[in-house]
């Protein structure tokens, strides 16, 4: 049961990151705005919630978690969101070298992938080798930023995101074929 829900994790996530890329590429601007609108409401909700919290506790217990600053920084935080949410889409090449890099790190866990498959001799292991070589690739791309313009830089995230979730799912459906290939074959040399 809990592989089962391990790849159903895995599978909504690689879902989730292929809505985002289709919505991201019809409309950028709008859609991150969106986002980030929602994000600052979410970040008022958190803010009040944990300020309330903090007049709740016991004086003592307070002062050790700071809810207090925790929650004013929430607020703020979600402030700028709402009401500042063109400067945060013009400073999206700093968003953009972040989501780069942790597009690299997500490339240097599907080595890890590719190189598991490798050793317990699964004949995939090639194609989760070229997941990781695309979200590699696609992280170069992505931190070198040679695009003049937010939105088609957007348009290149969107894509990216498409294509590694594409490549997620497809390495999931063979990881889970080549384990039922290696527990059969375990099955038959532990029964000789």
């Amino acid at each position: 049961m809990k592989k089962w829900n391990t790849v159903l994790g895995k599978v909504t996530i690689c879902v989730c990151e292929i809505i985002v890329g289709i919505l991201l590429m019809a409309d950028p601007v709008v859609f991150t705005a969106g986002i980030i609108t929602a994000a600052g409401i979410l970040l008022l909700l958190t803010g009040a919630f944990t300020i309330l919290r903090y007049f709740r506790m016991n004086p003592l217990q307070a002062q050790l978690e700071q809810g207090l600053v925790k929650g004013i920084c929430a607020i703020l935080c979600g402030l700028l969101c709402i009401f500042k949410r063109e400067w945060i889409i013009t400073t999206f090449p700093l968003l953009t070298v972040l989501y780069g890099l942790i597009i690299l790190f997500t490339g240097i866990m599907r080595v890890q992938w590719a190189v598991d498959m490798m050793r317990i001799k699964k004949e995939q292991w090639q194609m989760a080798g070229a997941g990781a070589a695309v979200s590699i690739v696609l992280a170069a791309v992505i931190l070198l930023n040679p695009f003049k313009t937010t939105v088609v830089l957007w348009r290149f995230v969107a894509v990216s995101m498409i294509i590694g979730a594409v490549m997620d799912l497809v390495i999931l459906v063979f990881i889970k074929q080549g384990n039922k290939e290696y527990e059969e074959q375990n099955n038959k040399t532990d029964i000789m």
